[in-house]
């Protein structure tokens, strides 16, 4: 099924364009000019994907981020924005952010952007992609610790590999695999692959 997409930017031409952009490979459910019309829109369609400016007017789309992730919206967002300063990209992902990209670059990324979410992995622009790893990996939590094998797996798994091929890299079973993602899951305290996705990304396990 194709993903469910509110597209929010107070740009109307610039709108109308992401919007045929992204009907090429999602559903475009709703729009929003502001944060707070995301925010209302989000609650009411529950779409599956959010493509949002950072900047715009009522509440900016990082304080939108934040309030529907207190709501434990299940939307995954990914920001398509102007701002190219690692130090805002490394905020929204820490937010809990799935994508940054830059207008700039908008168009065919856009929708690999969209693939790359739904399937579970966060996607960075690689026009910053590389500072904003280092300026998260500079002040990530380096309090948990995980064993030489969990974070080979980590790695893996966040470089989108499947079960199988990281059993076939690592020469182990797919079960035993399936044991330490679990086990990940429980001594990182998260729940989903992107969880463990957006771990990998702040301790920097995740080459440029």
């Amino acid at each position: 099924m194709r993903p469910r997409v509110i597209l929010a930017d107070d740009h109307v031409m610039v709108a109308e364009a992401l919007g045929r952009l992204i009907d090429e490979v999602a559903d475009l459910v709703g729009r929003a000019a502001d944060g707070q019309q995301l925010v209302e829109s989000t609650r009411r369609l529950k779409p599956d994907i959010i493509v949002s400016d950072i900047t715009m007017p009522v509440m900016s789309g990082l304080d939108a981020l934040r309030q529907l992730k207190s709501e434990q919206s299940s939307a995954r967002f990914i920001f398509l924005t102007v701002h190219t300063e690692a130090s805002v990209a490394a905020e929204a992902i820490r937010a809990g952010a799935s994508g940054y990209l830059l207008k700039a670059a908008a168009g065919e990324e856009l929708l690999e952007a969209i693939r790359a979410v739904m399937a579970g992995r966060i996607y960075l622009t690689p026009h910053i992609a590389g500072d904003v790893l280092r300026t998260i990996s500079g002040s990530a939590d380096q309090h948990h610790h995980l064993t030489v094998r969990q974070r080979e797996i980590l790695r893996m798994v966040a470089q989108g590999k499947r079960m199988k091929e990281i059993a076939a890299e690592l020469k182990i079973s797919v079960r035993t695999v399936e044991d330490h993602k679990s086990q990940l899951l429980h001594v990182l305290g998260v729940k989903t692959t992107a969880d463990l996705i957006r771990f990998a990304v702040k301790q920097g396990l995740v080459a440029d």
